[in-house]
């Protein structure tokens, strides 16, 4: 990417993050953004594509942070604790970022089913605990445990058992350790 393309990007994404605290994330649109780093919408058209790219472009910024946590942070997220304790420490992590950037993740979900198991960080993600759950000796199909996992940490899932429900999320916590502790051997548990 050339170098006036890039800090082109990077204007264009701190303000799209700065209008998404600001107004919520639902009501992004391209011609604030383009407004707000005063360049003409054409750019943000052609820079994102369309209003679901500029939203996965922001949560790529978010998400490589939250990468960054579990695969070389401090354990027991990151490397050096067992994968049993891994596995556990991943679920919470996921529930308060995903927390912390709940209307970012809802407004970027897409309405294609498939579309949303295919973007760079759901595959990561799934990789990673595809890995722990290999490590950890499971049972399981690990790819198959590992879809069922991220299955329970989806946005709209979370969002209607805290929300819809009024689940506290240490019970929603408490259910991740139990799914984990299913998947594996009694003495990785």
């Amino acid at each position: 990417m050339r170098a006036d393309a890039a800090r082109n990007r990077a204007r264009l994404l701190e303000a799209a993050a700065r209008l998404a605290a600001e107004h919520g994330a639902a009501n992004l649109t391209m011609e604030a953004v383009a407004c707000a780093a005063q360049v003409g919408k054409g750019t943000v058209f052609r820079r994102f594509g369309d209003r679901s790219g500029l939203l996965l472009a922001l949560l790529d910024r978010e998400e490589e942070r939250f990468q960054a946590a579990f695969m070389a942070g401090p354990a027991p997220l990151g490397p050096g604790a067992p994968a049993a304790e891994r596995l556990h420490a991943f679920g919470p992590a996921v529930l308060r970022h995903e927390d912390a950037h709940r209307d970012l993740y809802l407004a970027a979900a897409q309405p294609d089913p498939v579309r949303r198991h295919t973007v760079p960080a759901r595959r990561v993600r799934l990789a990673h605990l595809a890995a722990l759950l290999r490590e950890a000796g499971t049972d399981a199909d690990p790819e198959l445990a590992a879809q069922t996992l991220l299955g329970y940490l989806d946005p709209g899932l979370v969002r209607y058992l805290l929300s819809g429900r009024g689940l506290p999320l240490s019970r929603v916590e408490a259910g991740w350790h139990d799914l984990v502790a299913r998947m594996l051997p009694a003495e990785a548990r």
